[in-house]
């Protein structure tokens, strides 16, 4: 959609003076790292999420460097929301010590529209979006701009028993039916899956109404929509949550638990991040033969389902002191080469869509056809500076999910989202 001139660096500086104003409601004195300052090679400072290996990939990316700089892995909190709050704090001050940010994929628009962070432009620009996989690199724009470099990505997968299923449901009323018919016969039957008060339920709404064909915000995230599509999720929600074959800790569940509760040997189906195959390969060995993959579930079994996508997108911070060696730095790091070694040895998926032809990938990666499947036909949650707060206010709405009203919930998430799109009613 076409703006006047001048509305978008005006809603720019709107959303930049919002973010603002509610960082430094949490500020208190900081101390900031500098770069470098003492007459010898720059420090590029990457504040990035805990990641075991990727000190490896910052000591190749230094040798590459030949003494030019020296990247600087500064391990950020394990929690999302406590790396957010660490960074919004200090790009509200204006701190100049932090260089490279890792950011997660909702993250985005809402430092590009507060300025915090710097624009990939010419030759930059075009490194990163060669051969990066378009789901991905939507999430790293905003307004037509990119602003950020998808290092890894993420989808979750429906893992299933085929030893009680032969062959995998296709939609969440298929997987609902099996699993009622394994608890008839007295065989572990539940659909484990993210129902708690926190952003992995958001996560399976937003699958579930892009599966159906909907929308929470408009494509061009100014507007609340819910329409058709998000109130038949609502409906698919609600029949899942009361359907008799989740766990009694379905509206409590959140990942490690969802991963473990499949491990005791209680679910039929499990939907959930890939890390949950290794971890069974390690905990289980003799139930993980058993399990098997497939296409996150749909809504309609003639229309392909689409999986939410995750990941770590690589920002500038518009205050680093060193922007063309951070730009350099930030590039070498999700270089093809440094995706590969971290898909294999940490476990995110590349975002580099050749990756997932390469023969090393394969031991890693077993399910690595359908992630790249899903990768294509993925769904972004709402691309729009407002998001955290989006997030927020819906998780609150639809918990529990058992007690989704479908009419109801639709027209109290409309209100609630437009009041967040005008960063009313709730602060991130």
């Amino acid at each position: 959609m076409s703006e006047p001139d001048g509305a978008g660096t005006r809603r720019r500086s709107r959303a930049r003076a919002v973010a603002v104003a509610t960082a430094l409601t949490l500020l208190a004195p900081t101390a900031a790292c500098s770069s470098g300052g003492d007459g010898g090679p720059p420090t590029i400072n990457l504040y990035y999420p805990p990641e075991q290996n990727l000190q490896k990939v910052v000591d190749d990316c230094n040798a590459q460097a030949q003494g030019r700089y020296r990247i600087a892995y500064q391990v950020l909190p394990r929690q999302a929301d406590e790396q957010r709050v660490q960074m919004v704090r200090r790009l509200a001050a204006q701190d100049s010590g932090m260089d490279v940010l890792g950011l997660d994929v909702t993250w985005t628009q809402e430092f590009a529209s507060a300025d915090w962070i710097r624009e990939w432009t010419g030759e930059n620009r075009a490194e990163v979006e060669k051969g990066t996989l378009e789901g991905p690199l939507a999430t790293a724009r905003y307004e037509d701009k990119l602003f950020a470099a998808p290092k890894n990505t993420n989808v979750q997968l429906l893992w299933y028993r085929a030893d009680l299923v032969p062959q995998p449901p296709k939609t969440w009323d298929e997987m609902i039916e099996q699993a009622q018919k394994l608890k008839e016969q007295g065989k572990p039957h539940q659909v484990l899956t993210m129902g708690a008060q926190y952003e992995g339920l958001v996560v399976l709404y937003n699958a579930m109404v892009a599966s159906a064909g909907g929308k929470i915000v408009s494509d061009d995230g100014e507007k609340a929509v819910m329409d058709d599509g998000a109130v038949r999720a609502l409906e698919q929600l609600k029949r899942l949550a009361t359907s008799g074959v989740v766990s009694p800790s379905f509206s409590n569940a959140t990942e490690d638990p969802v991963r473990l509760e499949f491990q005791a040997g209680n679910g039929a189906f499990q939907v959930n991040w890939p890390f949950v195959y290794p971890a069974l390969q390690e905990a289980d060995p003799d139930l993980a033969k058993q399990v098997k993959w497939a296409r996150y579930p749909g809504v309609d079994a003639e229309t392909p389902s689409r999986a939410t996508i995750g990941g770590v997108n690589m920002a500038v911070s518009a205050y680093s002191k060193y922007p063309e060696e951070s730009f350099e730095a930030a590039t070498c790091i999700r270089n093809e080469k440094n995706q590969k070694f971290s898909a294999v040895n940490d476990g995110v998926p590349p975002t580099i869509e050749a990756l997932y032809d390469d023969p090393e990938m394969a031991e890693a990666y077993p399910m690595k056809e359908t992630i790249l499947e899903e990768l294509k036909e993925p769904s972004t949650r709402p691309l729009t500076p407002a998001y955290q707060s989006i997030s927020t206010v819906t998780s609150a709405i639809l918990s529990p999910p058992s007690g989704i009203d479908p009419e109801r919930t639709a027209d109290e998430l409309r209100g609630a989202v437009a009041d967040a799109l005008e960063s009313k009613g709730v602060l991130p």
